[in-house]
């Protein structure tokens, strides 16, 4: 069959265009080429297909409208003519103009979230993170100019190259085998806990874990977490957004008090028992045996082993799951790892919930990408996970000592806390200080940093929380020297009237 009757038989099969979804149908007899440039004019104006698109090929949308190649050539032409479009041989016929639209009012933007206010809403990490800033010392954020890329890039041709054709259609809910497998793997290497990875489930992330667990908490009647204070806002947040009351309970040198917890009544709590956010404290041998004995009793505990990996300056501390495995909830991720746009994390849950959470999960979206998660896998089973790891130890240790060099020289009288792991101090000032206010100020001079205050359900010493993972040491200079200029300022009295 020749081009045109190829052409002739389509057009009889569906006189349409999924371009633009152009119907012939609606042309007027005898006008088919004046109503094609008149839709085509009208797509231009609104931006439905911009500048610098390129239109369908003549030949391709006459076949698929069911009419002749002239009629598409002469829209075509009369854009020409009109300058909205020009030919450019084999890169086809491209939009170069739009036509002159009626102005109309655009509608108000919507009110952007307040920051750094007495009560930060839910928004307001997306607010900081989208605020333009010279020198960004957001905690919780790695190093992400050190992602692996080419090992990233070689895992996934590995994969690809063996990928069976089956594994792209829809997986298991609680991710796939071989990702299950390997983080079994690395949680018994590298925290100490002994899983089968019929018990892993992966999630995008902690967060997503958090509201598994909310709803699998309350189908079970717990309607409480208790949380550590100062805690997380970020996790608090996400626990009052499923409906669960977030009491708080004191944290202090040696990590959550359980003397309070046990007087609040409270039938779960969530803490960060390696590396507390955003102290930085370990809870200590006395305080484990004690929540312990308190889960055994009927407690729950959710652990997010958040940036148990990063440790610098002293010996790894053990999970709590590994010694309790059916009272404790355990999250993990690769966020702070590799990256937070991966959206690859774990959870474990005692037996008794686990049904209950793959529910939840098959609900919340059949499951994550199973591309990634087979990437991720082929990474931790070769050692480029680990070997990325001692890259990032090596680097974090010299800018953690950058910025406690800096804090040292730059603001006197600071206390530095937490600096033996993780990717950020916490440093509280001397004096009265309102270290929203210095965050708000800081700001404005280019630094983006984290008032203590966010972070805590009662009164707290005023202090700033600073990421160093993601920055050089000399920008760590350049900031906290901004920063001690900014709290001079806010220290220094108003000049009386004249």
């Amino acid at each position: 069959m020749d081009r045109a009757k190829r052409s002739a038989v389509e057009g009889s099969i569906a006189a349409g265009a999924d371009f633009l979804q152009l119907d012939v149908g609606e042309a007027p007899p005898g006008g088919r080429a004046d109503w094609l440039a008149t839709r085509l004019r009208a797509a231009i104006a609104d931006g439905r297909v911009p500048v610098g698109a390129r239109l369908p090929a003549s030949r391709v949308l006459a076949a698929e409208l069911g009419v002749s190649r002239g009629v598409v050539t002469e829209a075509y032409q009369r854009l020409t003519e009109d300058g909205h479009v020009v030919g450019r041989g084999r890169a086809g016929t491209v939009v170069v103009a739009t036509p002159a639209a009626v102005v109309t009012r655009a509608p108000a933007p919507p009110r952007p979230p307040q920051l750094f206010a007495a009560r930060p809403d839910t928004a307001v990490f997306d607010a900081l993170r989208n605020a333009p800033a010279e020198l960004d010392l957001t905690p919780g954020v790695p190093d992400l100019a050190a992602f692996p890329r080419a090992a990233w890039l070689r895992a996934e041709r590995a994969v690809l190259h063996r990928l069976a054709p089956a594994a792209f259609g829809y997986g298991d809910p609680t991710g796939t085998p071989a990702l299950r497998l390997a983080v079994a793997t690395w949680l018994a290497r590298n925290r100490g806990i002994r899983v089968d990875p019929a018990e892993v489930v992966v999630v995008a992330g902690v967060s997503q874990a958090l509201g598994l667990l909310a709803q699998v908490l309350h189908a079970d009647g717990v309607h409480t977490v208790a949380v550590e204070d100062p805690g997380s806002l970020g996790v608090r947040q996400h626990l009052n957004n499923w409906r669960l009351d977030t009491p708080p309970v004191p944290v202090d040198a040696h990590g959550l008090r359980v003397d309070r917890l046990e007087a609040s009544g409270a039938p779960a709590v969530m803490l960060t028992p390696a590396h507390q956010f955003p102290t930085g404290v370990v809870l200590d041998g006395d305080r484990r045996r004690r929540l312990l004995r308190w889960a055994r009793r009927g407690g729950l505990v959710i652990e997010d082993d958040y940036d148990a990996e990063h440790r610098y300056d002293r010996p790894p501390v053990p999970a709590l799951r590994g010694m309790l495995p059916d009272r404790v909830c355990y999250t993990g991720s690769v966020s702070k790892l590799l990256a937070p746009a991966l959206r690859i994390g774990w959870v474990l849950v005692p037996p008794r919930l686990h049904a209950d959470l793959v529910a939840a999960k098959r609900m919340a979206d059949l499951g994550n990408a199973a591309l990634p998660q087979l990437v991720l896998a082929e990474l931790m089973d070769s050692g480029a996970l680990e070997r990325h790891l001692r890259l990032l130890r090596r680097r974090h240790v010299r800018r953690r000592d950058a910025m406690i060099r800096a804090v040292h020289e730059h603001l006197p009288g600071a206390v530095v806390h937490g600096a033996a792991a993780g990717l950020h101090l916490l440093v509280t000032l001397p004096g009265e200080v309102d270290d929203t206010a210095l965050a708000a100020a800081a700001l404005r001079q280019g630094v983006k940093v984290q008032p203590l205050s966010w972070h805590g359900q009662r009164p707290q010493p005023p202090g700033l929380v600073l990421g160093y993972a993601a920055n050089l040491p000399t920008d760590i200079d350049r900031a906290l020297a901004t920063l001690a200029t900014v709290l001079r300022d806010l220290r220094r009295p108003l000049s009386p009237p004249r």
